[in-house]
């Protein structure tokens, strides 16, 4: 992805003007100082997942006022905002609200100061390191093109402000709170998400899968604890964790085909207390990442597999096999439909010339990939990145003068007008696109 980024990157660089300057890309521009207000009161004042109350009341606020119906409390703290405006497909926009347990560095004169408890119950400082309070703005900014333009367009149109993506569970709790049920169910499903590894103004897209399943496993490893001086006399549950942790290396490198990408990672190994005493148990927290539905199984079973072989063959008993348990639910793949992938990416290649480009899928993880996986054979989805990193700090970072921050980062600030501005102009263009109106 980083090289695709950075030919892109060259490209934006070298440009000197707006390739399609039209009435869409004015009427952005002339929102823009409304929108960046609302940008630094969202960046001031985030709140942490499934809190998003104040959040979501501001901009089901604007919303009304827009002309859309608007539902409240939709999977705890979500937002569903409908437009009909005659017949058509049915399109949804999506932005999330969270942010982060993050306490914020960047020196903004609007930096967060808010503070917040977690589920952790430890309380924390908050901020929008991820970079959802452009998502919001843009949002906004998508809804007021949209109804500025109602006589250009047919169908209804759903934008939803969707809670708690940061733990993967917003997507899910808004669907099983009748998202698809209760609300006009879309054919095609949008977002974007801004991105830390790329020049403010590009836009990024990936056919297929672009976006990794996440899934969260811990391994509890008994042993039998005893003196550090007298091994013998005990079932020593470091060397069998290390064990594990070393086996586990081998269901990427060797047990998966290799363009099948995947990722095991042990984020976790915690055992004993003192250097003398051999503890009787060990725990592990591991992060796996994968794309298809059958690597993610093959991942799995395999851990599993991996635990309660390399115990069996440390000398263990049936009752004192390690426990693996994987957390529920887990954020799936995010897949982005070929055919609505080209559709989009076809429209916006001249309208930003020399600023859009297919790159590669990561293994970061977006709940973003539920809608389209609660009804697979009717909904079209697509997440597109829009570079967030000032021009600046772009070069700088490319001749070696700095290390650029990446999302999840305290000192993680975007260029928020270009992001926003871009954002706003690609949802709006690809919506008028599907809804355009046909025949006399």
């Amino acid at each position: 992805m980083k090289r695709a980024w950075l030919l892109a990157g060259a490209c934006l660089l070298a440009a000197t003007a707006p390739a399609h300057a039209d009435d869409l890309r004015d009427a952005v521009a002339a929102d823009m100082p409304e929108l960046m207000a609302l940008y630094r009161d969202l960046h001031a004042n985030p709140e942490l997942s499934f809190q998003e109350v104040e959040t979501a009341r501001k901009l089901a606020i604007r919303a009304r006022a827009l002309g859309f119906d608007v539902t409240e409390g939709v999977g705890k703290t979500g937002v569903v905002a409908v437009l009909r405006n005659g017949e058509g497909p049915t399109v949804m926009v999506r932005a999330d609200m969270d942010g982060l347990p993050v306490i914020e560095q960047t020196g903004l004169p609007y930096a967060s100061t808010r503070r917040a408890v977690p589920a952790t119950g430890i309380e924390t400082g908050v901020m929008h390191a991820c970079g959802h309070d452009t998502h919001m703005a843009a949002w906004i900014g998508t809804a007021q093109q949209l109804v500025a333009r109602r006589n250009q367009w047919s169908g209804t149109l759903v934008m939803i402000l969707q809670p708690a993506e940061e733990i993967g569970e917003g997507a899910k709790a808004m669907l099983d709170d009748g998202l698809y049920t209760r609300f006009p169910k879309p054919d095609y499903v949008m977002a974007f998400h801004d991105a830390a590894q790329a020049p403010a103004g590009m836009i990024g897209y990936a056919k297929g899968f672009a976006l990794a399943n996440v899934d969260s496993v811990d391994i509890v490893v008994p042993g039998v604890g005893g003196h550090g001086a007298y091994p013998h006399t005990t079932k020593d549950p470091v060397v069998l964790a290390s064990s594990i942790v070393m086996r586990l290396q081998t269901l990427v490198s060797r047990e998966l085909d290799p363009t099948d990408p995947a990722v095991v990672t042990v984020g976790s190994f915690q055992a004993g207390s003192k250097h003398n005493i051999i503890p009787d148990e060990a725990r592990l927290q591991i992060t796996v990442r994968s794309y298809s539905d059958e690597t993610r199984k093959h991942l799995l079973d395999g851990i599993a597999r991996i635990a309660r072989g390399e115990a069996i063959a440390a000398g263990m008993p049936e009752a004192k096999l390690p426990r693996v348990s994987i957390a529920d639910p887990y954020t799936p793949a995010t897949f982005n439909t070929p055919a609505l992938t080209n559709r989009v990416a076809a429209l916006l290649k001249p309208r930003f010339e020399g600023r859009v480009s297919e790159v590669s899928a990561v293994m970061g993880g977006e709940d973003f990939s539920q809608f389209y996986r609660a009804d697979r054979d009717n909904v079209e989805s697509l997440i597109l990145w829009v570079g967030g990193v000032k021009a600046d700090e772009w070069e700088k970072a490319q001749r070696g003068e700095m290390t650029l921050p990446s999302l999840h980062s305290p000192f993680w600030a975007p260029d928020a007008p270009t992001v926003i501005a871009t954002a706003t102009e690609a949802l709006t263009a690809a919506t008028l696109d599907l809804m355009a109106k046909t025949g006399g």
